[in-house]
């Protein structure tokens, strides 16, 4: 049962580089502030030297692929996110200072925009209710503050 686990490895570190991979397609947009397409992607990862399939695009994003992606793919993906390609070669890898601190700007807009929801859905608020709910939103980014992995 050897080879079981073997291939159990090789799914688990496909699901870890999908989620990896997903998560920069997430955060990191295209000029004009629109996602990335294939297209995009596969012409920029070309000019660093890796010519992507769309098969192979497909395999990295789902995670369901036991294929080994070839580190040369996995450093021309990371230079075209202008990235450290650690993050993607290594499993351990740490997500990169520029994205994180652009997941927490997205995590303020969010906030930001939850709380004018609530301002415009609610009219003539009282002050003391829209004290609780911006406090509660800071408790929620306290909390986060305290365990960044605890999923949104």
């Amino acid at each position: 049962m050897a080879g079981s686990k073997t291939a159990r490895d090789r799914l688990a570190k496909a699901e870890t580089l999908a989620r990896k991979v997903n998560l920069l397609l997430d955060v990191v947009v295209a000029e004009g502030g629109k996602p990335y397409e294939f297209s995009d992607i596969q012409a920029g990862v070309r000019q660093h030297g890796y010519e992507l399939s769309r098969t192979r695009w497909w395999r990295i994003r789902s995670g369901e692929s036991l294929e080994v992606v070839p580190t040369e793919a996995l450093v021309a993906l990371a230079e075209f996110f202008e990235i450290d390609p650690v993050y993607l070669t290594d499993e351990t890898g740490e997500l990169p200072e520029r994205i994180e601190r652009e997941l927490q700007l997205l995590k303020k807009m969010r906030r930001n925009q939850l709380k004018n929801i609530a301002a415009r859905t609610l009219g003539d608020i009282d002050i003391k209710t829209l004290d609780a709910i911006n406090a509660l939103l800071d408790e929620v980014d306290a909390h986060e503050k305290i365990d960044p992995e605890q999923p949104e």
